[in-house]
C-alpha cells in the first residue's frame, strides 16, 4: 500500500475525504495518527534549543497529531497554512485580531452569525476599530462602503439564520481592488459544497464543531489563508496562545472520513422538507437557498455544488404579538427534534431564530423565523414531527 498522505487533488471529494491527512508509513502503517499529548519538547543539543532547529518545539506550537489534521484542511482548501482554534467563534475572532488595528475599518455581512456581532460591537470597538455592516446582497456595490481606511471585509454565505447569499467572486474582486483583506464564514457549506479560496477569499473560516465533527460532541474551529495572509495568521494565534487539544484534533479528523457520506444525506432529507414545507399553508416562506424561489438561489447554483442540512421556514401568522406564542407552540410539540443551538450533528434540532440585532437585512414580517437542523434520521419520521409541530401552532 503506498503512502496516503498526497492525495491526488482529482480524486473524488470522498476519497480525498478518506485519505488526505494521512500517512500511515510514518507510524508503523497504522491507518490512523496517534495522539501526541504534548507540552514540553526536548532539544538535543543547546545549538538546535537556541534557533528552535527542529520541527517541534513545545505544545502550544503544534505536534503530529494536530499536524496531521491542518495538512487535510489544507489540501480540502487549497491552502497556504491553517490554524486551529478552540471553537467557531474564536476560528471568526482571532482572524480579526490578526489583520484589524485602531483606527481600521471593517465591514460586516449584516446577516451574520450573532456571536461574531457581538465580538465586533463590543471588543473590536474597545480597541478602536469601527465597524459597518452591509447588505448580504449588495454585491459589487460594496465598493460604495469602502473608505480609505477599509481594511476587511468579512462575508457568509449563506447567511446565519435567513440564509442571504452572497456575491462572493464580485465582492472579493472590488474588496482586493481596495486593499482589503476578505474573510469568509463557510461553515454551512463547508470545503465540500464550496472553496472559499477558489473564489477570491483570503481567509476560510469553519465551525469544525460542525459537519466535520458530526456527532455533537466537540468543539472546534478552523482557519485556512492564502499565501500572502498566511504569516500574519499564524503570528496572531502563536502570540495569543491559542491551541487545541490533541483529543479534540483527532475527532475531527476522524469526522472527516465521512463528512461527504453525511452532507449527501443531510442534503438529501433536507431539500426534501423544504420542498414539502413550501407546499404548507402555515408557512409564508422557506428559506433555503437551494429552492428555486428562493431570492439568492441563481449564486447558489453558480457557485456551490451542495447544500447542507440546515435551513429556516417562516410560520404564517396573523400579527406580531402572535409571533412568540406560536413559534413556542410549534418547538414544544416536537418530540423527535431537540431544542438545540448547535448544529451538523446527527441529530435533528430546532430553535426560534432571534433577529432583533439586524441593522439592514431584517427580519421577515410575514411571522416568526424557525431554524431546522435537519439530522440523519428518517425522513418520513421528521415529516411527522414537524406536522406535529404546525399542527400545535396552528391551534394558538
Amino acid at each position: 500500500m503506498a503512502d496516503s498522505g498526497n492525495v491526488n487533488g482529482k480524486m473524488g471529494i470522498n476519497t480525498r475525504l478518506a485519505h488526505t491527512g494521512n500517512k500511515p508509513f510514518d507510524y508503523f502503517g497504522f491507518v490512523n495518527p496517534p495522539v501526541v499529548h504534548a507540552s514540553t519538547v526536548l532539544f538535543p543539543n543547546a545549538q538546535t534549543m537556541e534557533t528552535r532547529a527542529q520541527k517541534y518545539t513545545y505544545g502550544t506550537r503544534g505536534t503530529p497529531t494536530t499536524d496531521a489534521l491542518c495538512d487535510a484542511i489544507n489540501e480540502l482548501e487549497g491552502a497556504a497554512g491553517t490554524i486551529l482554534v478552540p471553537s467557531g467563534l474564536a476560528a471568526v475572532t482571532v482572524p480579526f485580531l490578526a489583520y484589524l488595528s485602531s483606527g481600521d475599518h471593517a465591514l460586516i455581512v449584516d446577516s451574520v452569525y450573532f456571536p461574531t456581532r457581538h465580538f465586533c460591537d463590543t471588543m473590536l470597538k474597545r480597541l478602536g476599530v469601527t465597524v459597518e455592516y452591509y447588505d448580504p446582497m449588495i454585491g459589487a456595490a460594496i465598493e460604495s462602503l469602502i473608505r480609505p481606511n477599509t481594511r476587511l471585509v468579512h462575508t457568509e454565505a449563506p447567511g446565519s439564520n435567513t440564509f442571504e447569499m452572497q456575491d462572493i467572486r464580485a465582492i472579493a474582486d472590488v474588496a482586493h481592488r481596495h486593499g482589503c483583506i476578505v474573510t469568509m464564514d463557510n461553515t454551512w457549506a463547508t470545503p465540500v459544497y464550496f472553496k472559499p479560496l477558489d473564489h477570491g477569499v483570503d481567509v476560510s473560516i469553519h465551525a469544525a464543531t460542525k459537519y466535520p465533527s458530526g456527532h455533537s460532541d466537540v468543539l472546534f474551529g478552523t482557519v485556512s489563508a492564502n499565501a500572502a495572509h498566511w504569516p500574519a495568521l499564524t503570528e496572531a494565534m502563536v502570540t495569543l496562545g491559542i491551541c487545541v487539544s490533541p483529543d479534540d484534533s483527532y475527532q475531527i479528523l476522524r469526522g472527516l472520513r465521512t463528512m461527504g457520506v453525511r452532507l449527501e444525506r443531510h442534503q438529501e432529507s433536507a431539500l426534501s422538507l423544504a420542498t414539502w414545507l413550501e407546499g404548507r399553508d402555515e408557512v409564508a416562506r422557506v428559506l433555503h437557498p437551494a429552492l428555486p424561489s428562493f431570492p439568492g438561489h441563481d449564486l447558489w447554483k453558480r457557485d456551490f455544488t451542495g447544500a447542507s442540512g440546515i435551513f429556516s421556514f417562516v410560520l404564517r401568522a396573523e400579527s406580531p404579538d402572535r409571533f412568540k406564542a406560536k413559534a413556542h407552540a410549534f418547538l414544544d410539540a416536537l418530540s423527535l427534534f431537540g431544542l438545540g443551538y448547535s448544529w451538523g450533528g446527527f441529530e435533528s434540532l430546532a430553535l426560534h431564530v432571534g433577529l432583533s440585532d439586524r441593522k439592514v437585512a431584517l427580519a421577515p414580517t410575514e411571522g416568526p423565523v424557525l431554524r431546522l437542523q435537519i439530522g440523519l434520521e428518517d425522513v418520513a419520521d421528521i415529516r411527522r414531527d414537524i406536522e406535529a409541530g404546525l399542527a400545535a401552532a396552528n391551534a394558538v
